[in-house]
């Protein structure tokens, strides 16, 4: 699959835009609504105009029409056919593309497999669930054997459950064909879990491109930071070695295993996204895990954040919109945090 190389990007949105996305790769455009998401992934497509260079494996596309790019597009509206079932809807692009009958049955056939709908295939779109629409649309956009998928929040009207199912769903069709792939998204909780790289766009201009770690815990400047949230940063009052690369840090009372080599242990930072939140007491060791109370909430459209006063210490947390609400939470809740291990940071 190619390697997506975009050079100087300008348009009504964009601003001076350059990206590589490598061959195979799932790179998640992670920022806030109106920010220029969806404005790239159609100047990839070549739905949309532009200044600037596009190359595909080091061949220029910025002249071929978009159905010549041989890019999947999943569209965040589906834009599928009620009056056609399953199999017609998978099989469009192919009738459109003029694949032979046989090539057709085939392919179909083989993306039902792929998508675990064989039983479905000759339902209509009134008789699925959210879930199964989405992947019947995943599988028409990859009908054509595209070399490049491009995803426009493909989760963003489902709920927070069937989203999750989902999300692990499409990483094992993506690591499974091997297609290097553009996910479009707000939500950071879903960048988290989907990419292997991420990058930042705010007001057009893509801000920074990383590994998740490092674009959670080092933001290149003050605009990725504020998007992202501020971390808690928690200051030790001592901390000992527990083995080679483990330590224990006593922050206000409280005791946070961390990864750590080396001296100078003085603060813990973790990120409000990486803090699990429960209202019954998690099972397994108590590795972590606090409990404490809810002082306040922050309720955006897309994320609810709330401040958690844990023994001397006060913890900002975040959870989707839904899952706050289907836990029942509100100011004066008890909840327990775990704080997970591989994403504590130590200063």
């Amino acid at each position: 699959m190619p390697e997506i190389v975009l050079k100087a990007i300008n348009n009504f949105v964009c601003r001076d835009i350059s990206l590589t996305v490598k061959n195979g790769e799932l790179l998640v455009l992670l920022g806030p609504t109106g920010a220029g998401k969806t404005t790239l992934l159609n100047i990839i497509a070549g739905l949309t105009a532009y200044r600037g260079g596009i190359s595909f494996d080091g061949r220029p596309v910025d002249r071929l029409p978009a159905r010549q790019r041989k890019a999947g597009y999943l569209f965040q509206g589906l834009a599928l056919f009620p009056h056609l079932d399953i199999r017609s809807n998978i099989a469009y692009g192919l009738r459109v593309q003029g694949f032979s009958p046989g090539e057709i049955t085939g392919r179909v056939d083989e993306l039902l497999r792929l998508m675990n709908m064989t039983h479905l295939s000759n339902r209509y779109l009134r008789d699925l669930s959210g879930g199964e629409k989405q992947r019947v649309a995943l599988a028409r956009a990859l009908a054509p054997s595209p070399e490049v998928l491009l995803l426009d929040e493909p989760f963003s009207s489902l709920d927070f459950r069937t989203s999750r199912y989902l999300m692990m769903e499409l990483r094992r069709i993506q690591k499974q064909l091997g297609i290097t792939t553009v996910y479009v998204t707000h939500n950071l909780l879903e960048a988290r879990e989907m990419a292997d790289r991420i990058g930042i766009i705010c007001d057009g201009r893509l801000e920074q491109v990383g590994l998740p770690q490092e674009v959670f815990f080092y933001p290149e400047n003050q605009r990725v930071s504020d998007f992202l949230g501020a971390p808690n940063v928690l200051d030790c009052d001592g901390w000992r070695t527990l083995r080679e690369g483990l330590i224990k840090a006593s922050c206000g009372g409280m005791n946070i295993v961390a990864a750590h080599e080396g001296d100078n242990v003085k603060k813990v930072v973790i990120f409000p996204a990486h803090i699990f939140v429960s209202k019954q007491r998690p099972p397994g060791p108590a590795l972590n895990r606090f409990k404490g109370v809810i002082t306040d909430i922050l309720t955006s459209q897309f994320l609810t954040r709330f401040r958690v006063k844990a023994g001397k210490n006060i913890f900002l947390a975040e959870l989707t919109p839904e899952a706050f609400n289907d836990m029942g939470l509100q100011k004066g809740s008890e909840v327990y945090l775990t704080l997970k291990l591989k994403w504590i940071r130590i200063i």
